[in-house]
């Protein structure tokens, strides 16, 4: 145990809702990473519903397709499901979903997850409340490996393509939620409590980390994106806090202080994170107190 284990127990312990601000190096409270993503998953989802409900035609639609002051944008994932289902893409379609990647590409993949995704804000309280029993030993969660998640991708894409229709967005509890939000109450909401149920009781993020097709097509631009996380060896004393906080951990192993014999070696002291799967959600940025994490858009370094 190294000596700041104590500071990290004290970080997965502290009030859901005290992670909202942090204290800048003048000691003044600022608005966390987590506080701008909640703002921003609220005021997106909200569009949704004003657009809808009294047409102000901002955002049209759902999360699956939309109308972004009237370009079109196209979950890709529905987009492949399309082309699985159909065989073919209507042009809007092909313009919606080309729109989405190039603007992930540009802001880094998997951001989608935790900037855009209303399941994801849900998904950060069951987590809350996951960890919590956890601590307490009323629960044992269970890890699995990540990858299982492009089995999930490939099946969903097979289903489709078998049956013609796009079965995974009868359980997409992306989709569900926010048609909730636009259109009104569904019973397909119950769906979305038992996703929510499997992760606060069997595994942290189960969904999300090891399931979801949506984030694994996010995780492919991901592993491309311009916009990255990065890492500083010098500054970092390894006291592990970011590890306890990532909800996809294992993006951080390369951290990890049996690595820096060989980054060392290498003359690499300051490496951005690579994995696909990060999520852009800046927890290591908020909890890291030797300011080792910065976002840094690697386009200069491409040129």
């Amino acid at each position: 145990m190294n000596k700041y284990s104590g500071s990290v127990r004290e970080l997965v312990n502290a009030s859901f809702f005290s992670t909202f601000f942090n204290k800048n190096k003048h000691g003044h409270n600022r608005l966390s990473w987590r506080g701008w993503r909640w703002i921003s998953i609220i005021i997106i989802n909200l569009l949704f519903f004003l657009s809808f409900h009294i047409d102000v035609q901002v955002l049209e639609g759902t999360m699956n397709g939309s109308r972004l002051l009237g370009f079109h944008m196209i979950d890709p994932f529905t987009a492949l499901e399309i082309l699985a289902s159909d065989h073919s893409m209507h042009i809007n379609v092909i313009i919606g979903s080309a729109t989405l990647l190039i603007f992930y590409f540009f802001v880094g993949g998997k951001a989608y997850c935790s900037w855009v995704c209303p399941y994801g804000l849900l998904s950060e309280i069951g987590e809350k409340i996951h960890l919590a029993l956890v601590r307490k030993k009323i629960i044992k969660s269970r890890v699995f490996n990540p990858n299982i998640r492009f089995f999930f991708w490939f099946v969903f894409l097979l289903a489709a393509a078998i049956d013609g229709y796009l079965v995974f967005e009868v359980i997409n509890p992306i989709g569900i939620i926010s048609r909730f939000i636009t259109y009104g109450w569904s019973l397909a909401l119950v769906w979305v409590v038992v996703i929510l149920l499997f992760e606060i009781f069997f595994s942290r993020r189960g969904w999300c980390k090891y399931i979801c097709p949506v984030g694994t097509t996010y995780n492919f631009i991901g592993w491309i994106g311009l916009t990255r996380l990065k890492w500083d060896m010098d500054k970092c004393d390894h006291c592990s806090a970011c590890i306890a906080v990532c909800p996809e951990d294992h993006v951080l192993e390369f951290i990890k202080p049996k690595h820096d014999k060989a980054r060392a070696a290498k003359g690499k002291h300051q490496e951005y994170i690579k994995n696909g799967d990060c999520i852009l959600c800046g927890r290591c940025v908020d909890v890291c107190h030797v300011d080792a994490y910065n976002l840094d858009f690697r386009l200069k370094d491409l040129v």
